[in-house]
C-alpha cells in the first residue's frame, strides 16, 4: 500500500490520533507545495497580486510570508506574460 493511500485512510478513519497525524502530514505537505508553486510564480514573473488571487489571500498576507523567505532569488521573466493566468471560475486578475 502506497503511502499516499495510507495517509487518505487515516485521514478519514475513527481513531482519532492517526487523523490528526495525518492531518498534519496534509497541512505539511500542502504547506512545502505552495512555497514550492509561490517560488515557482515569482520566477515566471507573476506580481504578489496575481498569487494572491490564485491563493484567496491578500497580496500583503502572500508578501508578508513569501518575500523574506524567497529574498536573493531573482524573479526571472519578469514581464513576460506567455500563458493565462485567470482562475477557474472566470475571476479576472
Amino acid at each position: 500500500m502506497s503511502s499516499d493511500l495510507r495517509l487518505a485512510e487515516a485521514a478519514s478513519g475513527q481513531d482519532p490520533a492517526e487523523g490528526l497525524r495525518a492531518a498534519r502530514a496534509l497541512r505539511d505537505l500542502a504547506e512545502r507545495l505552495e512555497t514550492l508553486q509561490v517560488r515557482n510564480a515569482r520566477s515566471h514573473g507573476w506580481s504578489w497580486q496575481e498569487i494572491a488571487v490564485y491563493l484567496g489571500v491578500s497580496k500583503q498576507a502572500v508578501h508578508k510570508k513569501y518575500a523574506k523567505m524567497l529574498a536573493g532569488r531573482p524573479a526571472q521573466g519578469i514581464g513576460r506574460r506567455l500563458t493565462s493566468r485567470r482562475p477557474a471560475g472566470g475571476d479576472s486578475v
